[in-house]
């Protein structure tokens, strides 16, 4: 079981001519990117990797091993980024990368409970540390509540009617299983839309609403980037690596802000950024085809003027 990293090459060139001596790498994974970069710029003195997932760090730590002397281990939140570098003296980075959402590796593992296609406990949470599982949200928010949060955090079209599916199945006995949810879902949704109903898809949408609510996904990302950026050394690149529109959204918008463009959020929030591309990088026709999970990333960069 290995999380397979995307766009490394696009990701790499984005630093290429850039000189590295403090890194952080806010979302670490399984090390993929953390192995090529710190090969690529043998001039790194400190590199920070950060992920709130002990069971990536430890993989981490398993394929950057050569570098142990340069690397900091941090298991936490990134959204805390800015007292990890405080407690540590620290007040500009030569670069910042952050590889969002759920990874492969996750996904691959029943009892997390992040995939519908594998049977496992409703958990979904990054970081074992968390209180709120999926499993208490779905036995215990309201029918109206759940219907937002497919809504917002899902975009799904049937939103109304899985909300609705869910309340009516918990009323006999509470939902335990991501795979009893699924058929729950599929049910409902069945009786509604009849064949026309595509549940590969449609499931998605709702893990997905799940899984960014548990972990508070999207919140976490609009403040995590204004506090890179405040930490950005002049003249240095943070590079941003999303999987879905609701999170390339907020990226966008802040880095618009940022370099003075259309945008609805207020520019004086946050310090002046040029843009590296006009539009977001995104995956090869040959990756996509290698590596399906990475058909939907789109890589943005700015530096910071």
């Amino acid at each position: 079981m290995c999380h397979i990293p995307v766009m490394v090459e696009e990701s790499l060139r984005l630093f290429k001519d850039q000189h590295l001596s403090l890194f952080v790498d806010a979302t670490v994974g399984g090390g993929g990117f953390a192995y090529e970069l710190l090969r690529a710029h043998p001039e790194i003195e400190t590199y920070f990797g950060i992920d709130c997932d002990e069971h990536a760090l430890a993989l981490a730590r398993e394929r950057c091993a050569q570098w142990v002397d340069k690397i900091e281990w941090i298991h936490g939140n990134f959204c805390d980024i800015d007292r990890y570098l405080m407690e540590r003296g620290l007040d500009k980075i030569d670069g910042f990368f952050f590889d969002l959402g759920v990874s492969s590796m996750q996904l691959d593992q029943p009892e997390r409970g992040f995939s519908f296609l594998k049977e496992g406990p409703l958990d979904m949470r990054m970081d074992q540390r968390l209180r709120w599982t999926a499993r208490d949200i779905v036995n215990q928010w309201s029918e109206k509540e759940l219907g937002r949060l497919f809504r917002e955090y899902g975009e799904a079209p049937h939103w109304r009617v899985v909300a609705r599916a869910i309340v009516e199945a918990r009323a006999h006995k509470q939902i335990e299983t991501t795979t009893e949810l699924a058929r729950i879902i599929e049910g409902g949704a069945k009786r509604r839309y009849g064949k026309r109903y595509r549940p590969a898809k449609k499931l998605a949408l709702i893990f997905q609403a799940l899984r960014i609510c548990v972990n508070r996904e999207l919140e976490s990302i609009r403040e995590v980037i204004g506090k890179a950026l405040k930490l950005l050394a002049p003249g240095k690149r943070l590079a941003i690596l999303s999987f879905h529109g609701l999170e390339d959204r907020i990226v966008k918008q802040i880095f618009r802000a940022a370099a003075g463009l259309s945008s609805p959020l207020p520019p004086r929030c946050f310090p002046k950024l040029r843009l590296l591309s006009k539009k977001p990088l995104v995956p090869t026709l040959k990756e996509q085809k290698r590596n399906k999970r990475s058909r939907s990333a789109k890589l943005r960069a700015a530096e910071r003027l």
